[in-house]
């Protein structure tokens, strides 16, 4: 019995991961072709500044690092992904200290207006996905040599930038974007989880309370956005 379950856990991790390097690169893709890798295309004026291409560079190669990892993973080629996870490590950095520039530079900076917010109560929504990624991925390497909940922490943190995707695929109303963009992450997340403890029988305590994170910081971004505290701690460091 013990050996059969260890099977079906490995045959499940193995459809979710794929399925998930799969559909990261191909939501972010799709996303942002029209705003960065086909922009050219849809829209020949030349980027804000050069920080949005950094961070647009660094992002991709978070992105391609992910799916390089699971594919190395699947094909065991463990030594190999140990090694490029001492990158992922550094990368990791780069997209947390790119994202907060990118956010300070064109929310607070620039005060870009996105789907007609203001730009200082919109701050809260990347911010806060960038703190969630630094929780769900310093988990990821302390629990590095526990397979299971590692892999959960990992598929979290793609969890968790989906909605940058999502809400740039534009086949909802504008004031739907926002539910639509964190609701398709996280049904897929809820879903991913569900299937994954039915089909195991097995409590994943570490994925659900990842996966919680992500849903609990939802809401609490929409209840402080507007709040006072919010607005006054943001005007600390406008301009």
């Amino acid at each position: 019995m013990a050996t059969n379950s260890i099977l079906l856990r490995k045959t499940l991790d193995k459809r979710l991961f794929w399925a998930t390097a799969f559909l990261f690169p191909a939501v972010i893709f799709i996303g942002f072709a029209k705003s960065y890798y086909l922009k050219t295309i849809f829209d020949p004026r030349p980027l804000a500044n050069a920080n949005v291409h950094i961070h647009g560079l660094v992002m991709s190669f978070w992105v391609l690092l992910f799916a390089v990892q699971i594919i190395l993973i699947r094909t065991k080629n463990v030594k190999t992904h140990m090694r490029f996870g001492m990158i992922g490590v550094g990368l990791a950095v780069a997209v947390v200290v790119s994202g907060l520039y990118t956010i300070y530079d064109s929310l607070i900076i620039r005060g870009q207006q996105i789907i007609g917010m203001n730009p200082h109560s919109f701050v809260i929504i990347p911010f806060t996905s960038l703190m969630v990624f630094i929780i769900l991925f310093s988990a990821a390497i302390l629990y590095r040599k526990s397979p299971t909940e590692h892999k959960s922490l990992m598929f979290l943190t793609a969890v968790n930038f989906l909605p940058f995707g999502f809400s740039r695929i534009e086949i909802v109303p504008e004031e739907y974007q926002i539910p639509w963009a964190f609701g398709g992450p996280i049904l897929f997340g809820i879903a991913a989880f569900v299937w994954f403890t039915v089909k195991t029988k097995k409590l994943n305590k570490v994925f659900a309370a990842g996966l919680l994170l992500i849903i609990i910081s939802v809401p609490l971004r929409v209840a402080l956005m507007e709040s006072s505290i919010w607005l006054n701690a943001v005007a600390l460091i406008a301009p």
